[in-house]
């Protein structure tokens, strides 16, 4: 006789495998609701945020409905921040981590997020970024990468997960099985990998071997298309990526967790409630939903779960072994009642990491005063509208303001050959005044300075360096 499966059962099952995220800055009711009824997870977004008094508040409130629950956020360090989207992040990011290459300062940067993050409450940080950035031109990875070498990127990708846990934070290294050849950013589309099995093993996959090794708690995938690896589906929806590679070839048996479900690399065609069903019989453990949740988006969510396990296109086991990973991982970081200080922050001579060229030289040798300008540069999504570069940390002025007197530093990022700081740094030379054009970001054509990274750690380096007052 068939089974049938009724909200009733299918719900306390769904709630432990969901990671929803919320609209505003206090707590909806019906998320309260859902984490009193036992929702598993939770993830809090930048625009959760709006300072830390708040953000106290708000998990508190949290807290208190669900002592027991995972709470997320994607703390990367560098230009990825959440507990510092108003201002900053406090550190340098995994670019210049991996242009140091010295795991103990990776570890201690680590180690300095998941105790910040402890001081709020979270217990999942979704981080560490282990894609190896061969793509000079990602849109989405960058300066989120420790590199270009699979060793390296394996080598700081483990010391990253080391000072996560060993503050009692998991680390979820994403975006499984590598995403960092690719030129296309899945929160906007569906990018393809095209390389060879021989080449993925060697080099994307390297770093999550590293992560397993070092027993990382989590493993995002990736909402991208490999073809030597599985032809018809995405990452986050292939048996053979997440089951056959990542449980059987690598041994694996931590939490699989989603991408967020609401970029259009999952669910552009099929809406998020198709998706999590998909992910879910692929292998995934905790679907993360995106950011803009509603009640009844999340009912939604669990109906096509019910629906499925009635239709027979998900097994009851799959959703029992995710929900069972998922409590796992929430009773072993399960957040004390005392909640812990902050410690330093980790300190390394950043200027180290930068590539300058000739002319920085002659330009700090000039007498002329200074002043910065800084092109307002759209990020990508992962990033979001985060405080960075020179304006994070000093006074900037617009080309029309620009003193014909002037030395001036230009800041600019995602720098392409179409980017506008080459015009300006033209027009200004062109009127005979010294120009150093900063990219705080990954190397371009047409920079005096980069950077390796956008947060204002690193715009204070530049200023010291350059013996520029930041006020």
């Amino acid at each position: 006789m068939d089974t049938h499966y009724d909200d009733a059962t299918v719900r306390p099952l769904a709630r432990r495998v969901l990671m929803p995220g919320f609209i505003g800055t206090t707590l909806p009711d019906w998320v309260a609701e859902e984490l009193r009824a036992g929702l598993g997870s939770l993830c809090i977004y930048g625009g959760n945020i709006q300072d830390n008094q708040q953000l106290a508040a708000l998990m508190a409130h949290v807290r208190e409905a669900s002592p027991q629950a995972i709470l997320a956020l994607d703390e990367e360090g560098g230009d990825v921040t959440r507990l510092h989207y108003r201002d900053g992040s406090n550190q340098p990011g995994n670019a210049v981590l991996g242009r140091l290459d010295d795991p103990q300062l990776t570890r201690a940067s680590a180690r300095a997020i998941a105790r910040e993050m402890r001081s709020f409450g979270f217990n999942l940080n979704l981080a560490p970024d282990a894609d190896v950035n061969t793509n000079a031109k990602n849109p989405v990875i960058g300066v989120r990468s420790f590199g270009i070498s699979p060793h390296k990127v394996a080598m700081h990708t483990a010391a990253f997960t080391v000072g996560l846990q060993g503050e009692m934070v998991a680390a979820c290294a994403k975006h499984f099985p590598g995403h960092g050849d690719t030129s296309t950013d899945s929160h906007l589309a569906l990018p393809v990998v095209a390389v060879d099995p021989f080449t993925l093993a060697e080099r994307e996959l390297a770093p999550f071997t590293a992560a397993i090794q070092t027993g990382i708690a989590a493993i995002m995938t990736s909402h991208i298309m490999v073809p030597a690896l599985d032809p018809q589906n995405p990452a986050t929806f292939s048996s053979a990526i997440l089951g056959d590679l990542l449980r059987g070839e690598l041994g694996f048996e931590g939490v699989i967790v989603t991408d967020a479900l609401d970029m259009a690399g999952a669910s552009a065609e099929t809406g998020i409630p198709v998706a999590a069903v998909r992910a879910l019989r692929a292998g995934a453990d905790l679907l993360c939903l995106g950011t803009d949740m509603t009640r009844e988006d999340y009912d939604l969510v669990i109906a096509a779960i019910t629906h499925a396990l009635n239709d027979g296109t998900l097994d009851i086991e799959r959703l029992r072994d995710a929900a069972a990973r998922t409590t796992a991982l929430a009773e072993h970081y399960r957040l004390d009642d005392e909640v812990c200080d902050p410690v330093e922050l980790a300190v390394g001579d950043w200027s180290r990491a930068f590539e300058t060229s000739d002319a920085v030289d002659a330009w700090s040798a000039s007498a002329a005063p200074v002043q910065l300008v800084q092109l307002d540069t759209d990020s990508n999504m992962a990033v979001g509208r985060v405080p960075w570069g020179l304006a994070s940390i000093a006074p900037t002025v617009k080309e029309e303001q620009i003193a014909p007197d002037a030395k001036v530093l230009l800041a600019a990022r995602a720098m392409t050959e179409e980017h506008t700081v080459h015009a300006l740094a033209a027009r200004l030379r062109g009127n005979g005044q010294q120009v150093l054009v900063c990219n705080f970001g990954w190397p371009a054509p047409g920079a005096d300075i980069t950077t390796y990274g956008a947060s204002p750690v690193l715009a204070r380096t530049i200023l010291e360096m350059l013996q520029v007052p930041s006020a």
